[in-house]
């Protein structure tokens, strides 16, 4: 009984959360749903599989709609054993996003608790961090796997802070399950994030435990990790390993070429650029936004009102009341330094306050020193090629970094640790029985805080609040449009400094009421974590409301049929489509059709360099050899057409000659004139017979190797799945045929009449066979073992972790 007493404010707690989850996200209500240009984007990637899947209840791991083809391993391909999806799909109860939305609330919530914060305080802090602006934007633009990811970081981080708290068996199983389910949240970059501060905390508190000579108790807390790590590494094999696998294929790997597209020596063979992955640097300046938003003019666009300069300025010209009013409602406010922002990211100026106050109470949590290195950690690495000793440091010399783009991310580390340190504070603020002590603190904590933003508000004549784009406005629009446009962006930096000086004025007046013990704590820490919240809950309404709703069907079908799309439609071989205003940037033709281009963080890395050292230069040629039969482009009027390819080379053809080539470079610059219909292109020739211990062969084999083509040989697709094709063949001599197939070294298997058959990487991205003279059944079929091997070490790993858990909830009873 006493136990169940115990339980009814965490009870509470969970059911507020559920709440405010969904009265932030009504609409879900209704049953609509929030609209994700990146889910829209995904939706066009994963069409086929989905439909393949719904079809035939089987799982293609691959598919052709997409980058001439790719596997499905980062689009939501559903592995066998995967249990850990099962588990946090029970904690994901809710509609989407309002799921996520909890999600972030109840990981912080438990973060709490193991600090040993009190519910109330825990209820605030837990909504503070859930409602931190970042994170909500992210979930309006539909980067569900990062939301998804940040969402479990407070567990993990709670589960280690007990394992370092002796508390081995509670502490881990509590890593083991959140390390588990943030590994399958499938945002590597996120956990890395984490794991870079995880790094941190550990080695400040081993430091403590080495200088306080415990190295038995240091060792059980390695064994812990080691243990727990293995199994939630385990429990996610398959992901792991396919995605492994796959980064190898993607442009997340070195390049093998050591030329630019233009000719020019690349200085680096990175698989990333310096300046594409410090891109999204944020300014050092721009990182006050963390407490006042629009200090940098908020998002890319933003409703500037009718008392704006810039609405006095369109009706000057002529322009209807209305409409004018209707333009401002987009206008480029943002004057960052980053291209593109969705929203200010905002950690709230009452939370700044409260992690300022926690610096200035003493306390012997060897915590605080360790969260605030992560801060200042994550704060420096966000400014990117701003603060280029760190970065350049990080990029050359720490595993993986440079793996991962968009820099200024990695703030998604402080903007758990500083509501986790303002929470500590105003725990211990309260704690305090000295008044006078606690109005010290106060006053100080008031004067840096407040101080800060009168600086801000004194010192804004500094900035010019000059835009990247202005140039453009001011050529397109005239001088005196930039002037409104600046003015505007002064008086919304002006504004939100004023907006947070008040909101600090209010908390500072109650925290001083409870110094001079004209209020009680309960009721004062209720109006603190109100304005908490509130102050969040009004600049995130801003960004993602009502508005972003639409109807489920709007979501499941985020793309219509064109005409073009139509008419292409009507052809129901077997072909591809290149949609040339999408590029490499667009899923839509892949909602309809197998297209070249398609939208993903990851790209197929020789398909990406195929577009843009050969198809982005007009080489047709190229077009021809990946069976594009159609072209989607627009006219002179701006209307959608279609351009048919009667050139395009068929699903497969017999070449007459095979041009050996030593690198990818020599292969790269050998497309720029091969004849693609009667020559193709093979290296590596050495590596793949070694590879399949095809000892028959020499590595002189295919050296100008030329071959008599029949004009009546022919070679027909007769079956097309997207993990399965079927072809026939017919030639009076042996030949060798290019099939316009994606080359992905690892589970395309190919039989001719049964047999297995080497499968050869040709024209840089194709495949190639061998095939003998005659009429022949031609097979390939996708078995990635990488699946069949990670879901037998996910089943055994599962198991494992049941017996752990089982064990340990024994022992801690004991």
């Amino acid at each position: 009984m006493q136990k169940l007493k115990s339980f009814w404010p965490h009870g509470l707690a969970i059911i507020g959360f559920v709440i405010v989850a969904l009265i932030y996200f009504y609409p879900v209500l209704e049953g609509k749903v929030i609209f994700q240009s990146d889910i829209a984007q995904y939706t066009g990637m994963a069409k086929e599989q989905n439909d393949f899947r719904a079809e035939n209840n089987e799982e293609p791991y691959w598919t052709n709609s997409a980058f001439g083809g790719m596997p499905t391993y980062q689009l939501g391909a559903q592995y066998p054993h995967n249990y850990v999806k099962k588990l946090d799909s029970v904690l994901r109860f809710l509609p989407r996003p309002a799921d996520y939305l909890f999600l972030y609330f109840l990981g912080f919530y438990i973060l709490l608790m193991v600090l040993k914060i009190d519910p109330l305080k825990a209820f605030f802090g837990a909504l503070a961090f859930g409602f931190s602006t970042y994170l909500i934007i992210i979930l309006g633009v539909g980067h569900n796997a990062k939301a998804h990811a940040i969402a479990y970081f407070p567990m993990v981080l709670a589960g280690v802070l007990l394992v370092f708290q002796k508390r081995y068996w509670l502490g881990g199983i509590l890593t083991m399950l959140a390390a588990a389910l943030e590994i399958q949240a499938n945002h590597f970059q996120m956990t890395y994030y984490l794991l870079l501060l995880l790094i941190v905390v550990g080695i400040y508190l081993s430091i403590q435990f080495i200088k306080e000579k415990q190295f038995k108790e240091l060792a059980k807390i390695i064994g812990v990790f080691v243990i727990t790590g293995i199994l939630a590494i385990g429990a996610n094999a398959t992901n792991l390993m396919a995605t492994s696998e796959y980064a190898k294929f993607s442009t997340r790997s070195k390049s093998e070429l050591t030329f630019n597209e233009d000719g020019s020596p690349k200085t680096s063979d990175n698989a990333m650029s310096y300046d594409y992955i410090t891109e999204y640097s944020y300014g050092k300046a721009e990182s006050l936004n963390l407490i006042a938003p629009r200090l940098f003019g908020g998002s890319n666009s933003e409703d500037l009102g009718t008392d704006s300069e810039m609405f006095q300025f369109i009706t000057r010209q002529g322009v209807p009341p209305y409409e004018a009013a209707d333009i401002v409602k987009q206008m480029p406010t943002y004057w960052g330094d980053q291209p593109i922002v969705a929203a200010p990211a905002y950690v709230g100026i009452v939370v700044f306050f409260f992690f300022v106050l926690s610096l200035f109470i003493s306390d012997n949590r060897k915590l605080k020193m360790a969260l605030l290195s992560g801060v200042i950690l994550s704060l420096l690495l966000s400014w990117g090629k701003n603060f280029s000793i760190l970065t350049d440091f990080f990029i050359d010399y720490v595993p993986m970094y440079n793996k991962f783009r968009a820099v200024s991310s990695i703030q998604v580390i402080l903007e758990m640790c500083i509501p986790a340190l303002a929470i500590l504070g105003m725990y211990q603020f309260f704690k305090i029985e000295d008044k006078k002590q606690q109005f010290t603190i106060l006053w100080k904590s008031g004067a840096v805080v407040f101080g800060l933003l009168v600086l801000l508000f004194v010192f804004k004549g500094m900035f010019d609040f000059a835009g990247g784009s202005d140039d453009y406005y001011n050529d397109a629009y005239g001088p005196e449009f930039t002037r409104a446009l600046r003015e505007d962006r002064k008086s919304m930096y002006t504004g939100d400094v004023l907006r947070s000086m008040g909101f600090v004025l209010a908390v500072f007046g109650t925290l001083y009421l409870v110094t001079k013990e004209k209020l009680k704590v309960t009721n004062a820490v209720i109006i603190a974590g109100v304005l908490m919240v509130a102050d969040l809950f009004l600049i995130d309404k801003n960004y993602v409301n009502k508005e972003d709703f639409v109807s489920k069907r709007e979501m499941d079908q985020p793309f219509q049929a064109t005409q073009a799309d139509k008419q292409i439609l009507e052809d129901k071989s077997v072909y591809r489509v290149f949609d040339a205003e999408g590029h490499m940037r667009s899923a839509r033709a892949s909602y309809f059709h197998n297209s070249i281009g398609g939208y993903h963080a990851a790209k197929p890395r020789r398909m990406q360099q195929l577009f843009d050292y050969q198809i982005a230069n007009n080489n047709v040629r190229i077009l021809n050899m990946l069976n594009v039969k159609y072209i989607i482009r627009r006219d002179n009027e701006g209307q959608q057409i279609v351009l048919e390819n009667p050139a395009a080379n068929g699903n497969a053809w017999f070449v007459e000659k095979v041009k050996v080539v030593n690198t990818a470079d020599e292969e790269m610059k050998a497309l720029d004139e091969l004849d693609t219909k009667n020559e193709a292109t093979i290296f590596q020739i050495m590596n793949s017979v070694k590879e399949n211990s095809l000892t028959s062969y020499s590595k002189h084999f295919f050296r100008n190797q030329e071959y008599k083509k029949d004009s009546l040989a022919s070679i027909q697709l007769e079956v097309y799945k997207p993990n399965y094709l079927k072809y026939t063949s017919n030639n009076s001599n042996d030949g060798f045929a290019v099939f316009s197939e994606m080359y992905y070294k690892n589970g395309w298997k190919a039989t001719i009449d049964g047999k297995s058959t080497q499968i050869y990487n040709v024209d840089y991205v194709l495949r190639g066979l061998q095939v003998p003279a005659g009429k022949h059944t031609i097979e390939f079929t996708f078995e990635p073992e990488v699946i069949a091997t990670g879901s037998k070490i996910s089943l055994g790993s599962s198991v494992l972790m049941l017996l752990l858990i089982g064990f340990g909830v024994y022992k801690m009873k004991e």
